[in-house]
């Protein structure tokens, strides 16, 4: 990956939680089960650059399990901008699951090159999660706080819906990256958020940048 420096300096780094989505015009957030089919070339350099520049990189076991992840490696390019901005050579992988319902041999956990954490509920006890990852158990804004603490202060989010529902509703959203894509998905498609119902959270509109068909969107919380 090439590193656009105009688009560095539009998605800088900050601290707090951000959020990167892309979503048809209709609000769905996969076809056919998947974000793949709404990605396009503009969205792929966003999402790889708020890779590169995050903390750690905070994602739901269902996102984790339908969309394949890989080990959150990085290349060489994105790794030495690490190094020279003074990060670690790589994020780290946060994971939030209700049941540890994940395998140990899954890659993204079997081959990262840092050590993932996950973050749950539940007591793991002799798990054989615990061989391949820390565990945290915490709630999502004691999760956060730990993060913080711990010194990783720029922390993304990729969802899924289910996690970004939970994260809005416990209000520790501070910025939303979100790529229209040129697609109606129809009826049934799943949406970029569910579960428990919350209080709206206004936002305000740092940029909107036409990409070919899409639209690349940045907002803030309102009061920063």
């Amino acid at each position: 990956m090439t590193i656009d420096e105009e688009l560095l300096r539009r998605y800088p780094r900050t601290e707090g939680l951000r959020v990167n989505f892309v979503t048809s015009l209709d609000g769905a957030a996969a076809v056919d089960g998947l974000s793949t089919g709404l990605s396009s070339a503009a969205d792929k350099q966003v999402f790889r650059l708020l890779r590169m520049t995050c903390d750690a990189l905070l994602v739901g076991a269902g996102t984790l399990r339908d969309e394949d992840y890989r080990p959150l490696t990085l290349d060489p390019e994105r790794r030495a901008w690490r190094l020279a901005s003074g990060l670690s050579a790589y994020p780290r992988l946060v994971i939030f699951t209700h049941a540890l319902a994940l395998d140990p041999e899954h890659r993204a956990l079997r081959d990262a090159p840092v050590r993932p954490l996950i973050v749950t509920p539940a007591e793991p006890g002799d798990h054989p999660l615990t061989e391949v990852a820390d565990v945290l158990v915490a709630d999502l804004a004691e999760a956060v706080a730990r993060l913080h603490a711990e010194g990783l202060t720029h922390l993304l989010c990729e969802g899924g819906p289910t996690l970004l529902g939970a994260l809005a509703g416990a209000d520790l959203v501070d910025e939303l990256c979100l790529t229209l894509s040129p697609v109606l998905a129809g009826p049934g498609a799943t949406r970029m958020t569910d579960g428990r119902p919350h209080p709206p959270r206004t936002m305000r509109l740092i940029h909107a940048i036409p990409a070919d068909q899409a639209l690349l969107l940045r907002y803030r919380r309102a009061h920063d």
